[in-house]
């Protein structure tokens, strides 16, 4: 299909919230819309998957204070550091095409304009604020939404807040909302919009706050200093200004807006049914054509949360497992619409039923016999046997329908399924042709073929059907047919496997785990991942005598003066007093840990009869003492009642 051909589909993610440690339970809608990115794209469309960071707000601000830095190199490092975001996307294999930070200058740009443009239609208005806020949720509620006096979201603690503030004017647009929810399929399951009506819609809608006073980190109105736009005004608009809306960042709104579907977490499901189409509609844009909202992994009954200290670690998991295999349990044992509980027993039993007894057991039993009683090549001399074939090849025949019904509703479960029913079919084909016998009489043997052939296309057909959910897996299947196909319309035809393949042998793709001792060991890794880990001691350097140490010169010191080094990331610059009464100048490589100015008058310890070097074209006559350990490094500071030039014995 040319491109100009291609239908588009426009899928979203939520942007995280990158104030927390990254858990099982993040990874488990993101992973969900990349195997329906995947699908679709598999199906010829011209797929565009957004995700991104959503990393503005009070609680990112605090989190930043608590952390002594800047809520931009807070949100860089969850963002871009070790194990943040896009790490751990790129562990769990996401394909995503664009990743939008609410931190981007065109982005920022955006959001300025929709503000003002709905203030100028009179849709956002100034007044005060004053209620409940739930600073996890970044939410505001009025008393009677709250549940047993606490955020209905999260079940947290409520504070009162009283500010100066813009509204928007949420109410207009009651009427349209409830029509739009009651009266079409935008938002599923259906089950949701039944929570939305009920809860907030029948009480009435109010208007919204979506400016703020309190706090900085946000982006600014910028006809009215001293406010930032609320967060999720903010974070909402995210799915528009990745395709260059009212920027130019990009070019390409007209061709995915609107976006064919957003899934969500059911928790912000009155953000994205209720509040984002009143906005739009303010706007006079066109509605997304749906939401879908899913439900949360659970965790000893309760949602996943560092502050509940019931998170799962999807690295460790990733390393012990494989990463197609939790894809593939995430989506194979919950049903997207409703919650589940994850346990590791769960997952280990997938991991057995599933991949190792069934489609592990498949494909390697039938690879196995294929160069086994064939060697290099399947004998093309093939004999069917209507009445042993027909039921398997059927089945087969009709599995790429059946799992696009399902796909197309995202029953990812139900899906799987179908192709976990082939499976299963197979398996018993196996048992029911005895190839073993068979290959007794070499008569046999183009009966045999047959049966091996029928058994190499359903692994053909399924691991392509496969693919969304396990990308890697479905590579090295096809690669052990022989670089099989695997594109969509070959998975729609029984026999398009040529009749001489010639498979490759490999390892057992999902080795069966001994859950008993799997346990004993996983509890183990936990625990220790989730003990205070020290950094470990530095080796031992050789032993000196007592002469060589002696010569060593150490020598009290204050800080006159200190600056960076320019070009130099890590050189600070001191200009020392060291009591001869010539400033002493040392260069030290400490600027990751400390600023210059709260360097000033500190009192020091200096090697001061070290030969000079030179350091950046700087000469450096001496070396400051630290203290090192891991990544953390401290100067050594003495009382500042020690005079310079006083030795150290």
């Amino acid at each position: 299909m040319c491109d100009k051909c291609k239908e588009r589909f426009f899928i979203t993610t939520p942007i995280y919230y990158p104030s927390d440690k990254l858990h099982i339970g993040h990874t488990y809608c993101t992973v969900a819309t990349d195997a329906m990115a995947r699908y679709k794209r598999m199906r010829g469309f011209d797929v565009c998957f957004l995700t991104g960071t959503d990393e503005h707000g009070q609680k990112i601000e605090t989190k930043a204070k608590e952390a002594n830095t800047t809520p931009k190199a807070f949100v860089d490092n969850i963002v871009e550091g070790e194990k943040g975001v896009k790490d751990l996307w790129k562990l769990m294999n996401i394909s995503y095409d664009r990743f939008i930070r609410t931190t981007d200058p065109y982005h920022m740009e955006t959001v300025q304009k929709v503000f003002k443009k709905m203030y100028e239609k009179g849709d956002i208005y100034k007044g005060t604020y004053e209620g409940m806020y739930c600073t996890p949720c970044e939410s505001f509620w009025t008393a009677s939404q709250l549940k047993d006096g606490k955020c209905p979201d999260c079940g947290r603690e409520v504070q009162p807040a009283q500010e100066e503030a813009y509204f928007f004017r949420l109410s207009k647009y009651a009427q349209q909302i409830r029509n739009l929810l009651v009266n079409t399929d935008f938002l599923e399951p259906r089950s949701r919009v039944n929570e939305m009506v009920h809860n907030f819609l029948d009480p009435g809608l109010e208007d919204l706050c979506v400016s703020r006073t309190s706090f900085t980190w946000g982006i600014p109105v910028d006809f009215d200093p001293g406010h930032v736009v609320y967060v999720w005004l903010d974070a909402l608009f995210n799915y528009t200004s990745a395709l260059g809306f009212l920027n130019d960042h990009c070019n390409d709104y007209e061709k995915y807006w609107p976006a064919d579907v957003h899934f969500v977490g059911k928790e912000i499901v009155r953000f994205h049914s209720i509040i984002w189409p009143a906005m739009l509609m303010s706007m006079e844009m066109p509605l997304p054509k749906k939401v879908f909202g899913h439900g949360w992994l659970l965790l000893d009954g309760g949602k996943m949360s560092k502050s509940k200290g019931n998170v799962v670690d999807p690295y460790l998991l990733a390393e012990r497992y494989g990463t197609d295999a939790l894809r593939f349990f995430l989506l194979r044992t919950f049903p997207f619409g409703s919650d589940g509980n994850f346990s590791n027993e769960a997952l280990i039993s997938c991991i057995n039923t599933d991949l190792a007894n069934d489609l592990g057991n498949l494909v390697s039993r039938t690879i196995a016999m294929a160069q086994k009683y064939f060697g290099a090549s399947l004998c093309a001399n093939q004999v069917e046997d209507a009445e042993k074939d027909t039921e398997l090849v059927e089945l087969v025949s009709g599995l790429a329908g059946r799992y696009e019904e399902q796909m197309e509703k995202f029953a990812f479960q139900n899906a799987l399924s179908e192709i976990f029913k082939v499976i299963g079919r197979a398996n018993k084909y196996i048992d029911e042709n005895e190839p073993w016998r068979l290959a007794k009489d070499e008569a046999n043997f183009p009966r045999l073929a047959r049966v091996l052939y029928n058994l190499l296309e359903t692994v053909r057909i399924c691991a392509g059907l496969l693919r969304p959910f396990m990308p890697g897996t479905a590579d090295e299947i096809a690669a052990r047919l022989g670089g099989a196909r695997t594109d969509w319309d070959s998975l729609t035809t029984f026999g398009l496997l040529p009749r001489d393949v010639a498979t490759v042998a490999g390892p057992v793709m999902f080795p069966r785990i001994d859950i008993d001792k799997e346990l004993k060991e996983l509890e183990a890794a936990i625990a220790a991942q989730a003990a205070p880990q020290e950094d470990p001691l530095p080796e031992p350097l050789p032993e000196i005598t007592f002469d060589a140490f002696e010569k060593v010169e150490m020598t009290v010191v204050k800080v006159l003066g200190c600056e960076k080094v320019k070009k130099s990331e890590k050189l600070l610059k001191f200009t020392l007093d060291d009591g001869t009464g010539t400033p002493r100048q040392i260069l030290s490589g400490i600027a990751k840990y400390y600023q210059p100015e709260e360097l000033l008058g500190k009192t020091l310890v200096a090697v001061t009869n070290l030969a000079p070097r030179k350091m950046m074209g700087q000469l450096s006559c001496g070396m400051l003492l630290s203290a090192e350990r891991g990544d953390k490094l401290n100067l050594i500071m003495l009382d500042d009642s020690i005079a310079a030039g006083s030795r150290l014995v």
